[in-house]
């Protein structure tokens, strides 16, 4: 006879349909916002090697420019859930609009600076006289869609609190698909070249941040929300970012750290690095996907006062990123003979590459539990705290990546630095994830 699940039993598979209504969709869009780089590359890659090359230039600094303000998504997701937890939809929504009008202000402010000083900031890449031209077009076309890109993330976050994370797979899908259908329309068929690409990004990007405020619009009126602007609130939001964004700058500085590194270590080297690296980006999606579940819920948590509850939702996804990285991790090592040839043939790249594989493989583990306590602290929106973790991750691990090419070590030896980072962000997140002090309890923290 069956027997009827118990309340042991019971509270761990609600807390995994939890996860999974959410952690699902969410991998569906952050696989989805990388596409719009690949195909605009597919793309202008027919039209010359020059073009490619001055897309991929510009491409890395509009990248940059946005992922530095990830933060109007985390944010957005840890305020707009918390208040959901409380029941109060329409502080809710009015909280989400303030991410939003803060993203349009710091989206006007990048777009006032990018577009004089593009050529400059091209030529900080040591772009050639052949590829600067068409990296500065791309550049300056592309700015002009920062602040619908901007938006993009802060109305993401709104979706994401409100416990939704199908809408941004939609709007992801949707956008990938007119970026393509505008890019081959004005690149090929208006004969725009480069330019159009630009504009197809742009007009996507537009389309994206229109749909979303249609979806909050309509919420904020069905729930009694003003549209308007509020001052402080757009100052708290500033002020609850600014953490994150320490944070976020924390983690560019190492990446950049490691990339300066490898390029010491030889050719070979920093060919190797950049496709474990482009690897271990790609698994990050797949882990994130349960740090960006964790947000939305442990913040449900928390505004309904249900300490008990988060901290309970918190161990079971924190078993869960564990195994998510156990199955990436051998994934990587069953799947290195089919992927490796797909990036490379030089003999001398390989072998610098696949003991490289094994320290990622390995590592997938502790990304998996770092992933999933990142995403929880932030849902409790404690800021502050992730702010000082990461920059003593950056101080402990400075000096380990440095050290390698000093001490004659190879690219494995950099990656057993990265290794070495990411152990550094567990212990720092494992400590106050069981100190309980991250579960402050109420509508806003």
């Amino acid at each position: 006879m069956r027997q009827a699940p118990t309340a042991e039993t019971a509270a761990p598979r609600r807390h995994d349909r939890e996860i999974l209504s959410l952690a699902l969709p969410a991998f569906g869009a952050l696989v989805a916002e990388p596409l719009f780089v690949m195909a605009d590359s597919a793309i202008v890659g027919h039209l010359g090697t020059a073009q490619l090359a001055g897309l991929g230039v510009a491409a890395a600094l509009l990248t940059t420019a946005v992922s530095v303000f990830v933060f109007l998504a985390y944010a957005t997701t840890a305020a707009v859930a918390r208040r959901v937890g409380a029941g109060d939809l329409r502080a809710a929504i009015r909280q989400g609009m303030d991410g939003i009008w803060l993203a349009l202000l710091l989206g006007v402010v990048v777009v006032a600076v990018v577009l004089p000083a593009a050529p400059s900031l091209i030529g900080l890449f040591g772009a050639s006289d052949t590829v600067a031209p068409y990296a500065v077009t791309y550049l300056r076309i592309s700015a002009l869609g920062i602040p619908a890109m901007l938006m993009v993330l802060a109305a993401t976050g709104v979706i994401r609190g409100l416990q939704d994370t199908r809408t941004p797979l939609y709007v992801a899908i949707g956008g990938f698909a007119l970026n393509g259908a505008l890019n081959l329309a004005l690149v090929y068929g208006a004969g725009l070249g480069i330019a159009g690409s630009a504009w197809g990004t742009v007009l996507a990007q537009c389309g994206m941040a229109a749909v979303y405020l249609c979806v909050v619009v309509r919420g904020a009126r069905r729930h009694g929300a003003s549209l308007r602007p509020d001052t402080a609130g757009i100052r708290a939001c500033a002020q609850a970012g600014l953490p994150l964004l320490v944070r976020t700058l924390s983690l560019r500085a190492i990446l950049m750290i490691a990339t300066a590194v490898a390029a010491r270590l030889g050719d070979a080297d920093i060919a190797a690095h950049q496709i474990a690296l482009s690897l271990w980006s790609l698994l990050a999606f797949a882990l994130d996907a349960i740090a960006i579940a964790g947000q939305a819920i442990i913040g449900r948590y928390l505004g309904a006062g249900d300490t008990e509850g988060a901290r309970a939702v918190c161990g079971r996804m924190v078993r869960w990123g564990m195994g998510s990285g156990v199955v990436l991790g051998l994934l990587v090592v069953l799947a290195r003979p089919v992927f490796v040839p797909l990036f490379t043939g030089d003999p001398v790249v390989v072998d610098a590459l696949l003991p490289a594989l094994l320290v990622v493989a390995l590592a997938q583990p502790v990304c998996g539990v770092v992933f999933v306590l990142d995403g929880v602290l932030m849902g409790a929106g404690d800021g502050p705290y992730l702010a000082r973790a990461m920059l003593l991750t950056l101080a402990v691990f400075t000096p380990a990546a440095l050290l390698v090419p000093v001490l004659g070590g190879g690219l494995t030896a950099l990656w057993w630095a990265m290794t070495l980072m990411m152990v550094v962000r567990m212990a720092t997140l494992q400590l106050r994830a069981r100190s309980g002090r991250w579960l402050v309890a109420g509508a806003t923290r």
